[in-house]
């Protein structure tokens, strides 16, 4: 038989108020009683219901973390940081796959029925009308990875995209390339729009450097691979390639490899994450860092916040990126 909040209180000698008390965030109880209540649960392997505590305080303590892209290994790395940062502050992660969703409201329908205390969308390609709608629905909501905004209807956390693109153009004319290329993700990702148009933005101002662009169908490895083989099929390729994530650019330097060219000498590449993976001995990727544990523990502190107190106005937070050198770069002169 499980033990039960009667079965402490009389342990302890006090009533179930007390117990329920005694394991109940802000509640009124005395160093003594506490402790008579925390031994008599110790002795009886007592501990304390989590369902039962959130029909008395009306919080679940469940924050929704829903996504869209997780045949992206960086969602690994996302995902780990996510359910570990959630936790560590007494929360629980539910995590949802919205894969394939179009429509908003079928998400907050989802998450309601679980009750959630609030929600993080962990996205750079899901549309800010998903966040939006929990908004609109009263479910605290913040927008990880979102597209930045000067007034912004929900909290967004990540990174200027448009900044990230001039940061690649900047850097390939930088090391002398003439001929350059944008590999990004899906046209419809914002992320993928942002990061082209800062790139191309950039290279307006270089006269001497001439500028392609071109989009795989997903911010995956096959994608990047199939769209590069593309671009090498068609001939002249561009001397380097600023492609939209780590994982389009490994699929990218499988692509070159097989048509028999070299990294960095006949092709160079730039990502965009700093993936684990892109440090690997044999991808060795240069590419432009994103400060995920900042961003994902921003995403957590201001979500905890909001749960608290929901007439915070919604901002976005912004941080900055920067250029890790690897291998698949040339020096600079």
């Amino acid at each position: 038989m499980a033990v039960t909040l009667k079965d402490v209180a009389e342990r302890a000698g006090v009533s179930r108020s007390a117990v329920s008390r005694t394991y109940t965030e802000g509640a009124s109880v005395s160093p003594k009683t506490r402790k008579k209540i925390e031994k008599a649960a110790a002795d009886l392997g007592y501990s304390p219901n989590a369902l039962a505590s959130s029909l008395t305080t009306g919080r679940t303590k469940m924050i929704g973390l829903v996504s869209n892209n997780f045949h992206n290994p960086i969602f690994l790395e996302v995902f780990d940081l996510f359910t570990r940062g959630l936790q560590d502050r007494g929360l629980r992660p539910l995590l949802v796959n919205l894969t394939d969703e179009t429509d908003a409201e079928n998400s907050v329908r989802m998450l309601r029925q679980y009750s959630v205390d609030g929600v993080i969308v962990a996205s750079s390609t899901l549309p800010a009308s998903f966040a939006e709608a929990f908004r609109a629905a009263g479910v605290p909501v913040v927008h990880s990875f979102g597209r930045h905004a000067v007034s912004p209807k929900v909290n967004v956390i990540g990174i200027n995209n448009i900044s990230a693109g001039r940061l690649a153009a900047k850097t390939l004319v930088a090391r002398g390339y003439k001929r350059v290329g944008f590999l990004g993700g899906p046209r419809s990702a914002t992320s993928t729009q942002d990061r082209e148009k800062g790139f191309v933005t950039e290279l307006a101002t270089a006269s001497d450097v001439a500028v392609t662009t071109s989009a795989a169908t997903a911010y995956s490895f096959d994608a990047g691979r199939a769209e590069m083989q593309r671009l090498l099929a068609e001939g002249a390729p561009a001397e380097a390639y600023f492609c939209g994530d780590d994982v389009l650019s490994i699929g990218a330097l499988s692509a070159i490899e097989d048509a028999g060219l070299r990294v960095p000498e006949d092709i160079g590449i730039i990502g965009l994450n700093d993936m684990e993976m892109a440090s690997w001995e044999n991808i060795n990727l240069t590419t432009i860092h994103n400060p995920l544990k900042d961003i994902i523990a921003k995403s957590i502190e201001l979500v905890a916040a909001i749960v608290d107190d929901t007439t915070i106005t919604p901002k976005a937070h912004l941080f900055d990126c920067s250029v890790i050198e690897r291998g698949t770069l040339r020096p600079l002169p």
